[in-house]
């Protein structure tokens, strides 16, 4: 495919093509959309493929696939038709996985770049500086991934977010567990791992919370830092223990050492849960998908019907990446750049505020979505209201969605089976 042309735009020449009054179409022939992602730190591998989501939305707008025209007419090729055939220029940023460099990089996109919005950040503790930085300056900044539920309690006018939200996920999982109760699975006994960061912190509240007003016991949660080099002490107090089911709230790096450190340890409930992340990544996945067998976690999405959006986009992104195909993370940061870019296209505008005003009145059904959403429409708040998961199930080094039965490929198989005996 295409590599997306960087052209710069200097502060003089905007000034001079501002003095003469032309409209926003014609006062550039790009639009610069800042991408940051962590590029570097423990969740690169998860930024890595969100950055390549990105790279494939801006070339399906830019250049064309006339097989995805035929359900996206943005994908027809030749810029953005709203404004007169702009091509988008990708301006990527490296967030360190830290929250100081992911506000000084989003700042650095704003007031040097000029970018006209902001997508990211992945991580939710970043998401939530970044994008206070973007609330400062006026300019849209739209979240496909971050799940903290606070990210929207802010009153921000100029934040949004397509992916659901750690409430949405909590009630999935409830739901599931009652079904598996009543099968005659042993749920009774509940753990929740968690790193201490905003999206660790956050989403474990989010479970717990709902656990407790549906009957579930957490009888014991395992705060833990980011980062870990050793997670030896948590996995024992898990083995003491023994629940019944385990919910991890992890990133990569740490999710490979839980599931490293289990197996030495040989311990491993009935029923292992994770909260996407680290679990769905695909350097966690070539790393220990062999080794957890059984793994259940969510996901908002599905390679689908030969012939659907999201098998094509599926295709096209492992030509991209250099084989591996879309999973939960980089499928909803294609889900988040398309809408960005769509409305962009029907601001007609880089004007941010006609940005903001064509985000607001987003209405787009489920066979416009490359990620299992209902939809994308969003709230007072910002928050996508159409969005939705599944369950899907670690088979022979590969997940595959087994629940709700309506979106599942495949059987649910318990308990867990882990690594090979």
């Amino acid at each position: 495919m295409s590599k997306i042309v960087r052209r710069t735009f200097t502060a003089g020449a905007a000034a001079s093509v501002l003095s003469l009054g032309l409209p926003a179409a014609a006062q550039q022939q790009t639009v610069k959309i800042g991408v940051i992602y962590p590029l570097s730190g423990n969740a690169a591998s998860a930024g890595t493929h969100a950055k390549i989501a990105a790279e494939l939305g801006a070339d399906l707008i830019n250049n064309g696939n006339p097989e995805l025209a035929k359900l996206l007419p943005l994908a027809k090729g030749g810029g953005l038709p709203g404004l007169k055939g702009a091509k988008i220029e990708l301006v990527i940023a490296d967030n360190q996985g830290t929250p100081a460099a992911g506000q000084n990089q989003t700042l650095r996109l704003i007031t040097q770049e000029k970018v006209a919005a902001v997508m990211g950040s992945y991580q939710s503790g970043i998401t939530q500086t970044a994008s206070a930085v973007a609330e400062k300056y006026g300019i849209p900044f739209l979240t496909p991934e971050s799940t903290a539920a606070d990210l929207t309690e802010r009153g921000f006018k100029w934040f949004f977010r397509t992916t659901p939200i750690a409430t949405n996920f909590a009630k999935a999982y409830s739901d599931f567990l009652k079904e598996q109760k009543a099968a005659g699975q042993k749920t009774d006994k509940i753990a929740i791992v968690y790193e201490n960061t905003e999206y660790g912190k956050s989403t474990f509240t989010a479970i717990a919370d709902l656990f407790a007003k549906e009957g579930h016991t957490v009888g014991l949660q395992v705060p833990y830092s980011a980062n870990s080099t050793d997670v030896q002490p948590q996995v024992l107090q898990l083995k003491e223990k023994n629940p019944d089911v385990v919910i991890f709230i992890s990133y990569t790096s740490d999710a490979i050492l839980y599931a490293k450190t289990m197996k030495e340890l040989n311990w491993k409930p009935a029923i292992l849960m994770a909260d996407d992340a680290g679990f769905n990544d695909a350097a966690f996945v070539k790393a220990m998908g062999s080794q957890v067998e059984g793994l259940i976690s969510r996901s908002a999405f599905a390679p689908g019907k030969p012939g659907s959006i999201a098998a094509i986009c599926d295709e096209l992104y492992k030509k991209k990446s250099g084989g591996d195909g879309l999973d939960d993370g980089s499928a909803r940061g294609l889900q988040g750049f398309l809408v960005l870019a769509d409305a962009i296209n029907r601001a007609g505008s880089t004007d941010p505020a006609k940005i903001r005003e064509a985000l607001v009145a987003t209405d787009m059904g489920p066979e416009q979505m490359v990620a299992g959403y209902n939809g994308v429409k969003f709230d007072s708040k910002g928050q996508n209201t159409l969005g939705s998961s599944l369950i899907i199930q670690m088979r022979n080094g590969q997940y595959v969605p087994v629940w709700p039965k309506a979106k599942a490929t495949a059987e649910l198989i318990l308990p867990y089976k882990g690594w090979p005996q």
